[in-house]
């Protein structure tokens, strides 16, 4: 079993992960191209009972392109996003794959939103499902 920590870009916030993911996913919508400032985002999913976050958050919430809700959660020194809850997705934990500054973390296993996907930006590798 592994451990994984992530953290904001200041380093107040941070998140330690037991276990491996659940899904590795690559976003194109276009609430994650501006939550992440990149033309894509990408996220690990993590049982919720597996995380666990130290650090003072300030939260906000959205509705996504699908009409479900998200709750993100943020670093109030340095505004970085650490992770998020989705409503379509109960007792997981989203953190953004950047946030673990890990040269070794898991491939995604989805790339969803691809109609929004900027038509220069290919997503590879063996296994990935590839969603409208």
């Amino acid at each position: 079993m592994t451990g994984r920590t992530a953290s904001c870009g200041c380093g107040a916030l941070t998140a330690r992960c037991v276990g491996d993911p659940v899904r590795v996913s690559v976003c194109h919508c276009h609430n994650c191209q501006r939550r992440s400032g990149s033309v894509f985002a990408a996220q690990a999913r993590f049982n919720a009972a597996d995380v666990r976050i130290t650090g003072e958050t300030h939260s906000w919430e959205k509705a996504g392109d699908s009409g479900g809700r998200a709750r993100f959660h943020f670093c109030p020194q340095c505004g970085a996003t650490l992770w998020y809850e989705n409503e379509g997705m109960p007792g997981l934990v989203a953190i953004p794959v950047g946030a673990f500054a890990d040269d070794a973390f898991p491939a995604p296993d989805y790339s969803v939103y691809e109609g929004r996907r900027k038509p220069w930006v290919e997503i590879v590798g063996d296994g990935i499902e590839h969603i409208d």
